[in-house]
Parts: C-alpha cells; structure tokens; sequence
C-alpha cells in the first residue's frame, strides 16, 4: 500500500505497513522525545498507550522518569507544537499529554490499509490484522480430545472453542501450527466396551452411528458392573491383553477407533474446526513410555509403593504422582510424558500449548515438573492454557448434555424465528444451514465472550437473542453490511481507493469513530497473542458492530444525493464488513451473508 503519509523513523516492532496506527504511534513519539532528550524515540514508543473515551492516545509522562517536573515536561512538548498529517492536537492534563490524530489522515489511511490488505495483499489471501512476528516458529497445539466411545460431550466444548481460536490466532500471526486431537482412545474403558459388546453390542447400530452406540454399550455394562465386580475384573484383563498387542483383543478396537474418528471429523466440519493430526493416548509407542520411565528411574525420582510406581512431587507441593499401575498398565500421566517425548523428536516446536481445563491443573503440573526435572532442554516451551467450566449447559427440557443435541436444538429454536420474517426467509437459499450457523455462532460467542478462566452458566435465551452482545447479534450486523452492495447496486462497483474522496467523511464523528476501532483491529489480533484470550476479540467485534449501529441513521448510502459522499460512506461500510468477517473468522464463526 502506498501511504501518502510523511515518512518516519523505524521504531522496533512496529510495522506501519501491516498497521496504520504504529505510524500515528510513531509520530507522536518522534515528537516526545525530540522535545525531551536524552528520551529516544523506542523509548517514548513504549509510553504511547490508547487513550480513554474521546482522546485517541495518551502518553503518562511520569513513567519515563526524566529530570523535572510532569507540567514542565509537558510544556516543553506542546511549546512549538504545529498541527500536522499525524497530529491534529495535544492537551495537557496533569501528568499527561493527551493527541488527538489528524481526522482526515486517519480515516483514509486506515481504509486504504483494510483494502489493500484485503484484496491486493502479497500472499493473495485477505491479511489484513495478520502479523509476521511468528515466522519461522512451529506451534504444537493440543485440544478438545474427546473420548472415543462416548459422544461429543459439552464438557469438550470449550476445549474445541478456544483451542480452534488460538490455532487461527497463532496462524495469523506467522506460525507454523500443527494441531493435534489427542483422543482418549486406550484405557480400561476399551476393556468394558469390549466386554460389553459380545453382550449388547449390534454391528447395524456400529454402522449408522459408532460414537452412540459405543456410548451406549458402555452405558449399559457400566450398570452391569454396578452389581457384579467380575465385570470390571473381566475388562481389566481384556485392556491388559490390548497392551500387550492380543492381536485378537484389538481388531474390534481398530474398527471402533475409526468409525469414531470418521464421525468426529463430521462433527467438527460443522463448528467449522478442522485438525492436521488425529492422534490418540494408543498412539504414544510404549519404547517412549519406558524412556520416561527409565530416565526417571535413572534419576532416583521413581519410588516403588505395593508395586505402583510413584513420583514423589511434594518438594514442590505437587503430591505423589502415579505412573504405573501396580498390575503393570499405563495411565495417562505416563503416555502424556512419553508423548511430549515423541512429539519432541517428531516436530521440533518452538512452543507446545495444551487446552485443558482448570480441574487439570494439578495433573499438568506435575506432567511439566517431570519433564523438567528429566533436564529436557525443550520442557519450557510447554504451556497450559486453561479454562473454567460451562454450568447448566443441557437442552432446554433440562436433559442430555451431547453437543449435537445442543446445535439441533439451537437450530431449531433460530429456524422458527427466521420463519416469522416471511420475506426475508424467501430469499435465503439454505435456512437450515443459516439457522444451524447462527445457532453455533450463539454457543461459540457465549462461551467466549468472558475471560477464560472463568466459569459461566449456559443460557438459551441469551445465547439466541438478537438484542445486546450475543452471537446472532454479530451475524446480524455482518450481514446488514454485506447487504449494502445489494442495496446500492448503482455504486458498484466502486472506483479504486485513490479515486474515492473520504473528505467527506471527517466532519462525522461516527465515521471517525469507525475507523479507529477498524484501525486498532492489527493490535487487537496482537493482544490477544499475549494474552490467549479470545474474550479480546469478542469484545471488539461486539464495539464495531455498536459503532456501526450507531451510524446508520446519519451515515445513510442510500437515498444520499452526493454520489461522491455515497461512495465514501458505502466504502467505510464495506471496510467494517471486511474487518468484522475477519474477526469472526478468527473465533472460528462462519460469517453469513444473508439471514
């Protein structure tokens, strides 16, 4: 993109050409440090921070820690100061200073920017908010690992959700991601499915839906178990000649294993969630299982108990950990220790990030903590990004926790609300998949629309509203701006971004407020890197979409005689449209068109 903006220093870390406002940002440091050295310009960078309500950006004098008084300093700033492309004006308030930015520089750089990167950027893929900061790194991300045999619990919702938004966060920001489901897939479970199966189990019913059915016989052996202990007796073996490689003991399990997989993969193509690896706890080889457990036991970590092995954490307030059983089976402490291992060998990360829940906390502590005290080199680059829980989340009639039930019901619930707008409904060409994608939209944005760790309780009405800060609220907004081209068919298409006059534009502060919230979308996208909250982009989403509310009835496109101000106004819309797909595509929402 061409900017017709002054040129200027280069200031670490900032890219002026993947984010407008670093250049604003950068003037407005030239211009601190110039009147204050020794102050240099990286310096005086760190200093400039988004300001509060009607002041774009403020700097804190006190914290550069200067000779002289905060009112001299900030005197010495303003003395000379001449409005100019970057600056428009600067007050002084206590220990700030407070810039307003050049209205007119601003909105036309901000949307020169958004087009540019969104149809004629470098990689041929709309860019605009991406970042190279990553290139180079490989991210492993582990998430959602549901188990096998038991149907896509809510309980893994979470998991799904945020782990797909930091898949999408660290590809936009340069990443190599290789995303693992890791499938609970080996246990004493297998054992009683196995069993259960010779007595319940239907090869017809294993067909139509694998997860169910398995879910289902498991279900019932369960209750089987309840009364007579033999059963768990029974499955302990069966699992016991699983690990051992009973060929006989597995070929049903590989069967199973892949039905469930094949179903999982639909499951997910409908959250819009997609993996490049399908592991499992079977897959972590036992040779990586035994040299954890022998560098253990190399290092005196390994105590014997009743013929279980222990580690003993509590040095580090951590417990006793248990790696074998004392009957000789893993645990999943031990496959998750050999699977670092072999993930280790096989991908080289620069960082490995698991999505599990906060009641994992403890299991996960002491999982890094071994790897740690094994002196593998690479055990810093593991993170837990956890979670808190989803309450009360089940169909309205109160019963079944399964996710499919939950979409269904979302679905239906959207569906017969569209039916009650009868031309709007005629001109959708798929109110199923409209109304099941503004059902999952719903769920997704509820979930993370608070920060991450915190727990929060499921709410049908909230989560369907078209009103405040819901899902279908955002899907809503978004297709409203994709319908300004059908709209206004005689502005399109619309002449290139030199030829539109924007002038126009800077006397109305709703425009201005537009576009800089659009323009801050890079930093957002960056916040969030450090952050690993998807809570950050919610909200922005949900500030645009009110922005944009807000200016409908003053920036009106149709029905304005100024073609020249139509236009300029018709392509602030379509730039918010592009940057709100943008950000719903990075929470993994689909954004519609029509609804």
């Amino acid at each position: 993109m061409v900017s017709s903006l002054p040129s200027l220093p280069s200031v670490l870390g900032t890219d002026p050409s993947s984010c407008i406002l670093d250049a604003f940002r950068t003037a407005i440091a030239k211009r601190v440090s110039d009147a204050l050295p020794p102050l240099t310009i990286d310096q005086a960078y760190a200093g400039v921070d988004y300001g509060k309500k009607g002041v774009d950006f403020t700097v804190a004098l006190p914290r550069f820690r200067l000779p002289g008084r905060p009112d001299q300093l900030a005197q010495t700033v303003i003395s000379d100061f001449q409005p100019d492309d970057f600056v428009s004006s600067i007050t002084h308030d206590k220990q700030f200073l407070h810039f307003q930015l050049n209205t007119a520089s601003l909105i036309r750089e901000v949307l020169n920017q958004i087009h540019t990167l969104t149809y004629d950027s470098p990689t041929g893929k709309p860019s605009y908010g991406t970042n190279t900061s990553g290139a180079g790194k490989k991210l492993v991300i582990e998430y959602s690992s549901p188990n096998i045999a038991k149907s896509f619990h809510v309980g893994h919702l979470r998991s799904t959700i945020i782990g797909a938004f930091l898949d999408n966060l660290y590809k936009a920001c340069g990443w190599e991601v290789v995303s693992l489901n890791y499938l609970g897939d080996w246990g004493t479970q297998f054992g009683m499915i196995a069993t259960g199966f010779e007595k319940y189990g239907s090869q017809e019913d294993l067909e139509n839906d694998a997860i169910k059915h398995l879910y289902d016989v498991y279900v019932k052996v369960s209750k089987d178990a309840d009364s007579d202990p033999n059963v768990k007796v029974e499955a302990a073996k069966w699992f016991k000649r699983m690990e051992d490689g009973d060929e006989s003991a597995l070929a049903n399990w590989r069967v199973w294993r892949e039905m469930s997989v094949k179903k999982y993969i639909e499951e997910y193509e409908r959250l819009n969630v997609s993996f490049k690896v399908y592991t499992g706890e079977s897959e972590v080889g036992k040779e990586w299982q035994d040299r954890a457990l022998g560098r253990l036991q190399e290092m005196g970590l390994i105590s014997d108990v009743e013929g279980a092995k222990l580690v003993d954490l509590e040095k580090w307030k951590l417990g006793k950990a248990v790696l074998r059983k004392a009957n000789g089976t893993s645990i999943y402490l031990t496959r998750d220790l050999g699977g670092a291992i072999e993930r280790w060998e096989k991908y080289k990360f620069d960082k490995m990030i698991y999505v599990v829940a906060s009641q994992q906390d403890l299991h996960l502590s002491q999982f890094f903590k071994m790897l740690s005290l094994m002196e593998f080199p690479w055990a810093d680059r593991l993170e837990h990004v956890n979670y808190g829980l989803v309450l009360g989340m089940s169909t309205r009639k109160g019963t079944a926790v399964f996710l499919d039930q939950i979409i269904r019901e979302a679905s239906s619930v959207m569906h017969e609300q569209m039916k009650r707008n009868e031309v709007k409904y005629s001109n959708i060409e798929d109110p199923e998949m409209v109304a099941r994608e503004v059902g999952i939209t719903g769920i997704k944005i509820q979930d993370m629309a608070a920060k991450r760790i915190n727990n929060y309780t499921f709410n049908w009405d909230r989560m369907l509203s078209f009103e405040g800060d819901t899902g279908p609220y955002l899907q809503y907004a978004h297709v409203r701006l994709t319908s300004m081209e059908r709209k206004n068919p005689e502005l399109i298409p619309l002449p290139p971004p030199s030829q539109i006059d924007t002038s126009s534009l800077t006397s109305s502060q709703h425009a201005r407020d537009i576009a800089i919230l659009l323009g801050s979308y890079p930093d957002v996208v960056k916040t969030a890197l450090k952050t690993h909250e998807p809570s950050g982009v919610v909200t922005f989403a949900f500030r645009l979409a009110h922005a944009i509310s807000s200016a409908w009835e003053t920036l009106i496109v149709k029905g304005e005689e100024d073609a020249a101000k139509a236009r300029a106004r018709l392509w602030l819309y379509l730039c918010a449209r592009d940057v709100l797909g943008a950000a719903m595509r990075l929470l993994s929402v689909r954004p519609l068109e029509r609804m």
